[in-house]
């Protein structure tokens, strides 16, 4: 069974959880049993087309899926997915 790891930003929706157990064989396997089991990823995830936002980055076992296979990335029993906010800001 995967590992999700969940961003302190998201943790509300997990229940303070910063890892959860969920079943899954591909990303978007994973992100959709995250989202039945803990509701409201979605909303915060994915845009109304259906594509993660662009500022979530997910990564499964420390590769970032854009470059993979995006949410068909496959998933082994085991395996991490973490989700990341990206982040913005420059120098001062």
């Amino acid at each position: 069974m995967p590992k999700v790891r969940i961003p302190t930003q998201l943790r509300e929706l997990s229940g303070g959880q910063a890892e959860v157990m969920v079943e899954g064989s591909t990303v978007a396997d994973v992100l959709t049993a995250l989202d039945a089991a803990h509701p409201g990823f979605r909303g915060r995830l994915f845009d109304d087309a259906g594509k993660l936002r662009r500022f979530v980055n997910v990564f499964v076992a420390d590769e970032d899926v854009r470059f993979l296979d995006g949410l068909d990335t496959k998933v082994a029993d085991g395996q991490t997915v973490s989700i990341v906010p990206a982040v913005a800001g420059g120098c001062t």
